[in-house]
């Protein structure tokens, strides 16, 4: 069965009119043993299909080692969404639900190669000089978490220093329990700051910068903001 409706498909390609680089995506599966990995290269390919600037290219996460190192995968499912350069953004579990919206914004920010960032926020993150890792944990029947991947990933974009994960709670139960997920969307910074809700740009941006002090100062924080699942 299609994951993409064909009711759905003249809006998704209309939106896609919007690329202007080409763009990869770079799934990485195994036909054993992983949940979700046909149905997440199924989803990968459909969307692909749907304009002549996206690809897909598949990768065994057991056989093709150079490639799992070469993009740093730890988990399966992933797709690495790769425009003129790898941005460092990835999606861990398949992108579904109201995820499948945060996996066809982000395709479009990489193709521009242009985060959408608010100059203030441009200004902010142009102070970096640290790498920043940004995990949001999400679900795909959770309407609040694309908003906060997508910024994670606008964020990535726009600097080199940063990476960005979307990564499906349910998917990944040890991880939900490693970073005490009881919310999502969950935002985990550099693991020293957690944050939860679909913040505004800004105060998003402000915990990363509050992430980075942490690390310089040797403490973590955890900031309670108001979740959805």
């Amino acid at each position: 069965m299609a994951f993409i409706t064909e009711r759905d498909r003249k809006g998704i390609q209309d939106r896609l009119k919007a690329l202007d680089n080409p763009v990869r995506l770079i799934n990485f599966t195994q036909e054993l043993e992983c949940q979700f990995c046909r149905e997440t290269r199924q989803l990968a390919t459909e969307l692909a299909e749907l304009s002549e600037k996206l690809t897909v290219d598949v990768y065994n996460f057991q056989i093709d080692k150079d490639r799992v190192d070469q993009y740093r995968i730890d988990k399966i499912p992933a797709i690495v969404v790769e425009g003129t350069k790898d941005y460092g953004i990835r999606y861990y579990g398949i992108p579904a639900g109201y995820e499948f919206a945060s996996l066809l914004e982000t395709t479009v920010r990489v193709s521009q190669g242009d985060s959408g960032l608010t100059p203030e926020s441009r200004e902010k993150i142009g102070r970096l000089d640290q790498p920043v890792h940004i995990q949001v944990f999400v679900t795909p029947t959770c309407p609040y978490c694309p908003v906060a991947v997508v910024t994670a990933h606008k964020l990535a974009v726009e600097s080199d220093l940063i990476t960005a994960d979307m990564v499906e709670t349910t998917e990944f139960p040890h991880l939900a329990v490693r970073y005490t997920v009881r919310g999502v969307p969950k935002i985990i910074v550099n693991e020293t700051i957690h944050f939860e809700g679909a913040l505004p740009e800004h105060v998003f941006v402000q915990e990363v910068v509050k992430a980075l002090e942490a690390d310089t100062c040797g403490g973590g924080a955890e900031t309670s903001q108001e979740g959805k699942t």
